[in-house]
């Protein structure tokens, strides 16, 4: 430890004002510095004192915490020098303490350190004695002896140290003389001592100069003028019962109250008895605003507010005087001691605070440096602290009243986003005294949640030929995490729809979530796809998390009914024949129609408009049959025409209508018109004489085939016995074909038959042809018999697409949706889609095909070739069928 002795003289006071003393003592420096310091003074470089990096202290946020209200010091964050804020005065800071030190508090962060600074306030000889006075009027009896001692006021200095009240000296005169003496705090006080008796009738009044003089360098004095008045004789004096008394009182004790009765006595009688009490020149004037003393009782009672923290003794001197002529007063001394009572509460200091603090900050961290102080002593000053044991902190103790709030766990702001902790300070008085501090304690938030969608999935239903642009539905996701790591923007993933991106398809509102489609859905072309929708908020690393969204196509009806069967031959009417001889009931034909719409939208019903008699045709309302109503007659006309409408169950319902001219022909010709079929049971007139010779045909065309299926079987047979592409038609015109069985069942095997309606004038108009366009290709014909309840199914030759003679063979498709052929057999499940024939499956359906699958719009037959033998057929051209 430096110091430095401000009493060398003038020439060092200014070094002493720029020099300090530097004690290091376990993490704490000690300073000395002179009062009265200017504005920017300098202390002492405290961060090269600590040894810290000067660089660091505004990142760490350097700062000092002192405990009282002002802040006398600070330091400059650029060079870590600490310097004189606000003046100091000793005087006022300490009073009259003989030692005078700030207690700082040194605090960095990042990492938390902590450092106790002490600053020692030297007094500076700044303040000279003076006495309460200026002219002492002093009243002594001629009677006095020589050798009797009169107190003077004393004189006050707030000086300390050798700067206080060193002595005091009387200016020089042939009666009295002075002598200094000392109090038990090592204050002085005088009193004039009579040197040689005084004489009234020569000198009534004798006037002496008092100097009080301190010990400062330079030196300090102050004077009063001393009245002697010099009175006629009164023998007697009081007497006190002592000349010192020792009290003790608490502090705060209200106004008023009896601090002690003094008692003293005079032998005289009269007013030369009557005794007054006062205080004597003795007592400071800071004793005087405490205390008070009656005249005639002479009790002393309680005059202010007595604080055991400022001062804890106080010296009242009290004189008594009777009121007789001449007077003396006599003096006692009363030493008042102050008890301590818990009258403060502790104070709850936040030194340092760090919020907020992040959620995955490790146990142990330091959320804020806390400073107890109570100003009372003994058990009234000792404190403990403690914090709410629900919450995850707590506290440990650093230096003596000091504490660290450090976390017991890590902290989860999605659980608890603050902490209202409240910090309660108690001492060990009796009663004890509480303080209560509340810290808020922010968690800050990181990314540590995943978006989550409400939905674990979405499914949406949208109906076809919606408008671009439309919004189909929003998807939402929820993150609990706060801010940016809260903010989610959705997007959807990459995918293909069909072969094509799926961005082509819909797109998403980042911010919202809502998905809007960028095309019209067509449910013709596609009844269902899936979107991968992703949420990712905006934190750091984003985390992300996806949903399915499944979107339905919902049909319209947006499909006109399209007339598959008749084909008009000159583009609006079809022409058909109709035997004279047709009885009620006769199956003059079917209409055929095809609706690409599904469900209700699909489901189709025909009814005639318009003909020419209505009295004799009828129309089958699902099925399509025409058929009549009675039998023609000869007033009858020879042409009937007939508009159908086709109509589907649609909301609204889409319609379509063909027109059929009917005309009365005595035979049927040899080759059957598109529409008509022979009725089940012809007229026997009719066909009597055709019996016979088709009887005989029959049989010798049904030889011959069958000859030249074996031959040609045999031969196929050679060469691939696996493969069953060993099937040839006749080119018959009668349409007669073969079929063998396979017995691995895969006859249809990667197949591709495609129905087709022929309109030529050698296949009948009501058989359905299919061909395959593998390397051997199957030709197949549907033969429908006037007669709706039987049907043929029949195999044709097979061929090439080209011919022989390299001569493609014609084909006929009928009229279909957007004039595309109708639907073809489905290459993967082998499966022929006809077309909306309304056929009845168990009437119709011969052993070679079942019912896959039906529909409004179209009946799937599956090929079982399991139940096909070698058969042969023919189909009727004159009225017979097989």
């Amino acid at each position: 430890m430096c110091c430095w002795d401000v009493r060398r003289g003038p020439r060092l006071l200014l070094p002493l004002l720029l020099t300090c003393c530097l004690v290091p003592a376990s993490r704490q420096i000690r300073y000395t510095i002179p009062e009265e310091l200017d504005h920017g003074a300098f202390v002492g470089n405290i961060a090269e004192d600590l040894g810290l990096d000067i660089s660091k202290l505004s990142s760490r946020r350097f700062r000092i915490v002192s405990g009282s209200n002002k802040q006398h010091l600070e330091v400059n964050l650029e060079n870590g020098i600490l310097f004189v804020n606000e003046k100091i005065d000793r005087e006022e800071v300490c009073e009259f303490q003989p030692l005078c030190s700030l207690h700082l508090q040194v605090v960095m962060e990042n990492p938390l350190e902590l450092y106790r600074v002490e600053v020692e306030i030297l007094d500076i000889n700044d303040n000279a004695p003076s006495f309460p006075w200026q002219d002492y009027v002093l009243e002594v009896t001629e009677s006095a002896a020589p050798g009797a001692r009169f107190p003077l006021e004393s004189a006050q200095d707030p000086d300390v140290g050798t700067n206080s009240l060193r002595t005091y000296k009387l200016s020089p005169n042939g009666f009295f003389s002075l002598e200094v003496q000392s109090r038990t705090d090592g204050s002085k006080f005088a009193e004039l001592v009579l040197e040689r008796p005084l004489d009234r009738e020569q000198q009534k009044t004798h006037r002496v100069l008092l100097t009080a003089m301190d010990g400062g360098v330079p030196e300090r004095s102050g004077t009063a003028l001393i009245i002697v008045s010099v009175l006629d004789a009164n023998d007697n004096v009081p007497t006190f019962d002592q000349t010192f008394y020792r009290v003790s009182l608490q502090e705060n004790v209200p106004r008023g109250t009896l601090v002690i009765k003094l008692n003293a006595t005079d032998l005289d009688e009269g007013t030369n008895g009557e005794i007054e009490y006062s205080f004597s020149g003795h007592a400071p004037q800071k004793v005087r605003d405490l205390f008070m003393v009656e005249p005639r009782s002479g009790n002393v009672r309680v005059k202010g507010v007595l604080d055991y923290e400022k001062s804890n003794l106080y010296e009242l001197y009290v004189q008594a005087k009777d009121r007789g002529p001449s007077a003396v007063a006599v003096h006692c001394r009363v030493l008042l001691n102050l008890l301590d009572v818990n009258d403060n509460a502790p104070e709850v200091i936040l030194t340092s605070v760090s919020t907020p603090v992040m959620e995955d900050a490790p146990p142990g961290t330091v959320i804020a440096v806390i400073s107890v102080m109570d100003r009372d002593s003994g058990d009234n000053g000792d404190v403990s602290c403690d914090i709410p044991k629900n919450v995850p902190f707590q506290l440990h103790s650093s230096y003596k009243n000091y504490y660290t709030l450090v976390t017991t766990e890590v902290l989860d702001r999605e659980a608890v986003p603050d902490y209202n902790i409240t910090i309660s300070a108690r001492d060990f008085g009796s009663p004890p005294l509480m303080t209560r501090k509340v810290i808020t304690v922010q968690v800050t938030d990181i990314n540590d949640n995943t978006p989550t969608f409400v939905q674990p999935s979405y499914t949406v239903y949208v109906i076809e030929n919606n408008p671009p642009g439309a919004s189909i539905c929003s998807v939402t996701a929820l993150d609990p995490d706060y801010n940016q790591n809260a903010y989610l923007s959705y997007s959807i993933l990459e995918g293909h729809i069909q072969g094509m991106p799926v961005s082509t398809y819909v797109s998403i509102n980042s911010d919202s979530g809502n998905i809007y489609a960028l095309r019209s859905f067509d449910y013709e072309q596609i009844r269902n796809f899936q979107i991968r929708v992703q949420a990712q908020d905006a934190g750091f690393p984003p985390l992300s998390s996806n949903v399915t969204v499944n979107v339905f196509i919902l049909d319209q009806n947006d499909n006109v009914p399209v007339i598959v069967s008749p084909v008009p031959k000159n583009g609006t009417v079809a022409t058909e024949v109709l035997p004279r001889f047709a009885d009620p009931g006769y199956l003059v034909g079917k209409i055929s129609a095809m609706d690409a719409d599904s469900g209700q939208n699909s489901r189709l019903s025909y009814q005639i408009l318009h003909a020419t008699d209505a009295t004799l045709f009828s129309i089958a309302l699902y099925t399509g049959e025409l058929r009549t109503i009675r039998a023609l007659s000869d007033k009858d006309a020879t042409k009937h025409r007939l508009v159908i409408q086709v109509r589907d169950n649609g909301q609204p319902a889409l319609s379509t209508s063909v027109s059929i001219v009917l005309t009365v022909v005595d035979s049927i010709p040899e080759t059957p018109s598109e529409l008509n079929d022979l009725p089940l049971n012809p007229d026997p007139s009719t066909t009597s004489s055709l019996t016979l010779y088709l009887i005989v045909s029959l049989g010798s065309v049904s030889f011959t085939f069958l000859v030249a299926i074996i031959v040609l079987t045999i031969i196929k047979c050679h060469k691939d016995r696996v493969s069953l592409q060993d099937y040839k038609c006749s080119s018959m015109p009668t349409c007669c074909c073969c079929l063998r069985s396979a017995s691995s069942g895969d006859v249809f095997k990667n197949s591709n038959i495609n129905l087709q309606i022929s309109s030529g004038n050698k296949v009948q108009t009501n058989c359905m042809e299919s061909s395959g366009s593998g390397s051997q290709n199957y030709c197949y014909k549907v033969c429908l018999t006037p007669e709706s309840a039987k049907s043929d199914f029949m195999f044709l030759k097979p061929y090439n697409s080209t011919t022989q003679n390299n001569e493609k063979i014609p084909e006929k498709t009928a009229p279909g949706k957007g004039g595309q052929n109708p639907p073809a057999v489905n290459n993967a499940v082998n499966e022929i889609k006809l077309p909306n024939t309304d056929w009845s499956p168990q009437k119709t359906q011969k052993p070679g095909l079942k019912r896959h699958k039906e529909d409004a719009s179209h009946i799937q037959w599956r090929m079982e070739p399991q139940v096909w033998r070698p058969i042969s057929a023919t189909c009727p051209s004159a009225g017979l069928s097989t």
